[in-house]
């Protein structure tokens, strides 16, 4: 009968799980008007703050104050301190002094990089005239504290740059002893949170001068270009910022995903500034509209302001002044950390779907990419294939020899990536749960009990990764010898872990659970999915050394060091593969680089020629992996048959040519925090055209990508900025800069265009994963600028190993002027690392081929030796039967690791 009724029950919570994943239900989450800290921040007027800022003294260096609200009765906790990091980084910190109980605020600890505070500029002294405390942030820069009403805000001599409390909307409830009477829950649908501490919301407004738009503060699906939210006559939902499982998102819509990241960069057409919130309560942010003050209309128009509030935390915020686009990035990144160095083989492409069935499946599905000529390097497996979702377990009747499988996959150079996720299913015979509730090691309810919630297995709780000390216990699971079946090549996937709860409020975690500590999950929400993350992400580096590859959806500040994300469960549909485009470029200009959409769109079954577009689109994300769900029909690249078939083939070939490019592009991100794919006004900050774009976009500073997101078009609109000419990648055609075009486009590829004055390394021979392309020659592709001339670079190591931090790499510079080419070290690190490739073709455009003697050929110097090589006119550029107005030097034959030059003219 117990069996029964449990079956019973089962039966009942799949149903229900299974119908809410089919489309998203916004009743499910809440609305600034359900939510009590929303409702409250937004009803408040301008100038109605009420703080004064204490006369400002140096204390240890930093500028500290204290900020007391009208008719205070003396017994004022909040303590100001203003915080100079080199570089042009401002810190702000605001946290109530004094607890009742002694519970501090929660201040995020983990996400800024270590060696920060050597950073810090030890202030001297303050200038104290008219109530302003002014100090120096930068050259150019100074930092004032506008004591009454309390202000802070950048300047650069006289001009204003970013001000916070500009429009006096700061407000901070502080902890204190609860009355009687007072009664602090809150209910949002059949959900109490009993809120022990009560009201504790923070709010602030943060105006950027002379902007003219505002990005970032992803996760969501809209445009590039933030809109208003508030002070117009069609006002929405602020921009939220709360991680949530959200099946079937929409587009265009200011509803928070996955992800948090309370960092936003303005633009104009004079600078970039940018400001960060390290804060991972739910956070929400109003873009507001000129006038929303009262203003005159001119003096509204001169900057942007925000208005940022949250459930609880302290104020600990960040101002970087830039001035340009890349600067306000590189000092982002310096503060939270640059993108992980990846894998070589996780830059190809990825092939995965809920779920490959069984081994033969695998087997089946591997082979059919090489009897199709398809390159690829990873295959994915879901939830299916682990013993009764049971992670870190195999299913012993579908995949009852892992190990094997993976030796075939590797003996061809490729790997496997499996999932685990955070909800472990709650059962006395699988020995995790066992040792996790034996050890304490679960997040608890509010009464101190173990939580359990229900996800995929059932009845499930959660690990306290919050804890350093399960945290470490969870990254000792991966090892090959506690992960059964595991081996090497075996990479993971973390799904789920914002976290999701099917049957918690918002489909996630009470935010009245404890963590470590003590700490309420409201405060560390945005950022569980973080600390899982870096847990197994530390438990696969632990694996000899080698670099992890490990995926999230959930994401925080600070991801970026960790790895790559993705943009979560999107829908097969043409506005789908639109918005994917906005969606990866904020979050690269956010600091994570490493990130891409599931191809072919993860609900819903796609025709044949949106899932040909998406390939040709998704070869230019930094991820490139195409995923369904459980219930679509297969769609691997030789399901749809031809002429779709060898388009799609024609797009993964493009991404494997571009490996080399690719890869030098993460070094850079790894190096700066500058991202791989850009908006077109990261490069041309100066043009006005670019600021709101974001059906194009740019892949480093060479490629323009302009995708097709419309059903049978044969007409595209491309815009081409700056004054230098552009290449198509196919055909070699040039387009002057500065202009926009009305191309044809057929359903062969999409718009693709190299800037003149660039030099693009490529692998140009087909090969059936990256691991086998090792020691394959290289093509340099140089476009050539208006002077005729161009620079490129080329980074190259072992692709797997940290080696490279000990200078085991090779790193290009490759110039042309003069009609000759050179290469040079690029960095005077780079040790001994060792390659066989070289350099067997180079192709020039934008280079006349009349003015090239008829039977000329190229002088090669290497090592105080001269020979020649043959110059070809009119060849290819990659593999289009146009023959482009270029010309090229053919086996060359130089060495990819030396000095030489190739005389041309």
């Amino acid at each position: 009968m117990v069996r029964s009724f449990a079956l019973a029950a089962l039966v009942v919570f799949v149903f229900l799980a299974l119908n809410t994943v089919t489309c998203f239900k916004s009743e499910e989450f809440r609305k600034c008007q359900q939510t009590p800290f929303c409702k409250d921040s937004r009803a408040r007027k301008p100038g109605t703050s009420g703080f004064r800022a204490s006369p400002a003294e140096v204390v240890d260096g930093f500028v500290q104050a204290r900020l007391i609200p009208e008719n205070s009765t003396g017994s004022d906790n909040l303590v100001l301190k203003l915080i100079v990091y080199q570089g042009g980084v401002l810190r702000i910190k605001v946290d109530q002094e004094n607890v009742p109980g002694g519970k501090k605020r929660f201040e995020v600890p983990d996400v800024l990089v270590d060696g920060l505070e050597k950073k810090r500029l030890w202030l001297q002294r303050i200038t104290a005239k008219d109530g302003l405390s002014t100090f120096y942030l930068s050259s150019g820069h100074e930092v004032v504290l506008q004591h009454e009403p309390f202000q802070v805000y950048v300047t650069r001599g006289q001009e204003k740059l970013v001000s916070i409390n500009g429009k006096g909307l700061f407000h901070f409830e502080q902890r204190r002893e609860k009355q009687e009477g007072e009664n602090w829950e809150e209910h949002f649908r059949s959900h109490t949170d009993s809120r022990p501490y009560g009201p504790q919301s923070i709010g602030f407004d943060v105006s950027f001068h002379g902007a003219e738009h505002v990005y970032g503060i992803p996760e969501r699906a809209t445009s590039l270009a933030l809109k208003p939210t508030r002070g117009t006559e069609e006002h929405s939902e602020p921009y939220r910022l709360f991680n949530l499982d959200v099946f079937e998102y929409l587009a265009e819509s200011p509803f928070g995903l996955y992800g948090s990241i309370p960092f936003m960069l303005s633009h104009g057409s004079k600078r970039t500034s940018g400001f960060f919130w390290l804060n991972a309560a739910e956070m929400l942010v109003d873009v507001l509209s000129p006038g929303w003050d009262g203003a005159a209309a001119e003096e509204s128009k001169q900057g942007i302001d925000t208005h940022w509030f949250a459930e609880a935390g302290i104020v600990d915020a960040f101002v970087f002044v830039g001035p340009g686009p890349k600067d306000v990035v590189q000092q982002y990144t310096g503060v939270t950390g640059t993108t992980a160095m990846p894998p070589f083989f996780s830059i190809g492409y990825h092939q995965c779907r809920w779920n490959y069935k069984d081994e033969a499946d695998v087997a089946q599905v591997d082979a059919k990419f090489d009897e199709y000529d398809i390159p690829y390097d990873v295959i994915w497996l879901d939830i299916e294939h682990t013993d009764g979702k049971r992670y870190f377990t195999w299913d012993p009747i579908t995949f009852p020899t892992p190990k094997e499988m993976q030796a075939k996959l590797e003996a061809k150079g490729r790997h496997m990536v499996a999932i685990v996720d955070p909800h472990i299913k709650r059962d006395e015979g699988f020995a995790l749960h066992k040792e996790a509730t034996s050890k304490g090691y679960y997040v608890k309810n509010s009464h101190g009990s173990d939580y359990d919630g229900w996800c995929w297995p059932g009845s499930s709780s959660y690990p306290d990764l919050v804890n350093p000390e399960i945290r470490a216990w969870w990254a000792e699971k991966f090892t090959l010898k506690n992960y059964v079946g595991s081996t090497s090549i075996l990479h993971i996937w973390n799904d789920m872990n914002e976290p999701s709860v099917f049957n918690g409020p918002e489909v996630s975690m009470p935010r009245d659970n404890l963590h470590y500590n003590g700490i309420e999950h409201r405060d560390v929400h945005n950022a569980y999915g973080y600390y899982f993350h870096m847990a197994t992400t530390q438990g696969l580096r632990n694996r000899e050394g080698q670099r992890p590859f490990v995926l999230s959806r959930a994401v925080f500040a600070g991801t970026q060091k960790i790895g790559p994300i993705w943009t979560g469960d999107n829908t097969a549909d043409w506005e789908q593969l639109r918005v994917s485009v906005p969606m990866i470029l904020s979050l690269g200009i956010t600091g994570i680089a490493f990130t891409g959409a599931d191809v072919g769109g993860f609900f819903g079954n796609p025709s044949s020629e949106l899932l040909t577009r998406w390939y040709q689109l998704g070869a230019f994300y930094p991820f490139f992996r195409a995923h369904a769900h459980l219930d679509t029909k297969r769609r691997e690249p030789w399901i749809p048959g031809e002429p779709y078939t060898s388009r799609i083939r024609e797009a993964i070939h493009t991404r494997y040519t571009l490996l080399p490019y690719y890869y030098t592009l993460f070094r850079e991100a790894h190096e700066t925090g500058i991202p791989v794919m850009r908006p077109l006004w990261f490069e041309h900050p100066n043009d006005p055209e670019t600021f709101a774009m974001d059906d194009e976009f740019l892949i480093g500073d060479a490629l323009l990508v302009r995708s097709v997101y419309t059903e049978g078009s044969n007409l595209e609109t491309v815009y081409l900025p700056g004054s230098e000419p552009w290449f198509d990648i196919k055909t070699g055609q040039s387009f002057n800069g500065g202009k926009t075009y009305k191309l044809a486009v057929s359903q062969d590829s999409i718009p693709a265009f190299q800037r003149g004055g660039t030099i693009i390394p490529r692998k140009d021979r087909f090969r059936r994963s990256s691991s086998q392309m090792v020691d394959d020659p290289y093509t340099l592709v140089i476009a050539l600028n208006s002077t005729q001339e161009a620079q490129g670079e080329l980074y190259i190591d072992d692709g797997k190993s940290y080696e490279f931090e000990k200078g085991a790499f090779i790193h290009r510079r490759f110039s042309f002027s003069g009609g000759k080419l050179s290469s040079s070290s690029a960095s005077p690190a780079s040790k001994s690392y060792k390659t066989l490739s070289t350099v067997e073709r180079i192709i020039i455009l934008g280079l006349d081929a009349k003015k090239v003697p008829a039977a000329h050929r190229a002088l090669v110097e290497e090592g105080g030796q001269d020979r020649q090589a043959d110059i070809e006119a009119a060849p290819p550029v990659l593999r289009a039967k146009l023959k482009s107005n270029a010309v090229a030097v053919r086996l060359p034959n130089v060495s990819i690791d030396k000095d030489w030059s190739i005389k041309v003219l």
